[in-house]
């Protein structure tokens, strides 16, 4: 009975997201791309680690992971906003701008290395071959697949894939959720609702959080929409997603953290899918299937955008073709020296430097004295997040 409602609630996700009268709205399909850059690989990664090194305050450091990013957000919302304008720009914020740009080209390169090697593991969780180096071979190849593809052919068919993998991933979440709320139901009946203590001091469950900032990045592609959206859309298309997102995140922990399931010993990356097993089996079937359509095409996304932006910054003097490469021996060196969670934590400090530049180009800017001093202490924040967040353990 539990897999047919997860089943069907993941089906009526289906149907909002591509056959409603939603999926025609200009605003929501300018929403999709940074919501579903929000609850991407990060979902299923931070439930474990939240639940089992912050126990029964997990939902309260979920809304200041979540809070934090809406206030870079407001950041970037007001460089849109700025840019929108004739208004002349200060030559510190220009010279902002080209540091921002080389920040987010290296958060992308270290981004695509962690959403393919959590595709490796996904790959393989199900399987025989389910080892971190039959992981990192699987990361390793799907890399050169990657290279072959953008260096010959370009992305145009792959990047298809983006809107199919956006619903599939939804709908699974979905499904999810409602997977959970029954699970959380039949355990407050029966009154087995656990409380769990947190494993980690003050100072380092601030480090952690300060290196967990990655898992609701994404807000920020609405920035670069510009092609197709103009600023008052993207602006709103940002808000939106950061709401929901935050709606998605706060209720997919507080059901994790108060359902009644076996805790691991040892975090993995692929936690997620041994907890949900008993909840019901076909959820682990469910995530898999999200997770590689979410990495691969996250990562193809990511490839594509990091290529015209290091060929920018170089101005010229690295082709597009020859930027892919450069990103694929980043992340190859990233995946055969690191771990996912290291990788999550260099992720983190690589978006948390950009979002504090953001944050001092919006000081800058801004024509308020009271806006100009939050900016610059949010800017402060990031540098901190860049400098002190640590590894998952």
């Amino acid at each position: 009975m539990l897999n047919t409602i997860i089943l069907l609630a993941a089906i009526a996700a289906t149907f909002a997201l591509f056959a409603s009268p939603l999926a025609k709205s200009r605003l929501w399909r300018a929403t999709t791309t940074p919501l579903a850059s929000i609850i991407g690989s990060g979902f299923l990664v931070l439930g474990p680690v939240l639940d089992k090194s912050y126990g029964s305050l997990a939902p309260l450091i979920m809304l200041a992971l979540c809070g934090v990013a809406y206030l870079f957000g407001a950041a970037i919302r007001s460089n849109i906003a700025r840019l929108a304008t004739t208004a002349p720009r200060s030559p510190h914020a220009l010279r902002l701008e080209t540091v921002s740009a080389a920040a987010l080209a290296g958060a992308y390169v270290v981004s695509v290395a962690y959403y393919l090697n959590l595709f490796g593991s996904f790959a393989l969780n199900l399987t025989p071959l389910n080892t971190p180096f039959a992981a990192k071979l699987l990361t390793t190849a799907i890399y050169m697949l990657i290279l072959i593809t953008g260096w010959t052919k370009g992305f145009a068919a792959l990047e298809r894939m983006e809107q199919v993998s956006v619903g599939l991933k939804l709908a699974v979440i979905a499904g999810l959720l409602a997977g959970l709320a029954v699970a959380f139901g039949q355990g407050a009946v029966a009154g087995t609702i656990p409380r769990m203590t947190p494993e980690v001091g003050v100072w380092q469950g601030i480090t952690l959080a300060f290196g967990l900032i990655v898992t609701v990045q994404g807000f920020e592609t609405s920035r670069y929409l510009g092609a197709d959206y103009d600023a008052p859309t993207r602006i709103r298309s940002m808000v939106v997603a950061q709401a929901l997102s935050t709606l998605i995140y706060l209720a997919y922990i507080v059901l994790l953290t108060l359902t009644d399931l076996p805790r691991p010993d040892i975090l993995s990356e692929t936690a997620i899918i041994d907890m949900m097993a008993h909840v019901a089996w076909v959820l682990p079937l469910m995530l898999v299937a999200a997770a590689l359509a979410a990495q691969f095409s996250a990562a193809v996304a990511d490839t594509s955008g990091s290529g015209g932006l290091i060929s920018d910054l170089t101005h010229g003097r690295l082709t597009v073709r020859q930027a892919y490469a450069v990103l694929v021996l980043g992340g190859l060196a990233l995946t055969w020296t690191a771990d996912v969670f290291q990788i999550i934590n260099y992720a983190s400090r690589a978006f948390a430097l950009y979002y504090a530049l953001q944050a001092a180009i919006a000081a800058i800017g801004s024509p308020h004295r009271l806006h100009r001093a939050g900016f610059a202490l949010l800017c402060g924040l990031g540098m901190a997040m860049t400098l002190l967040g640590t590894p998952i353990e």
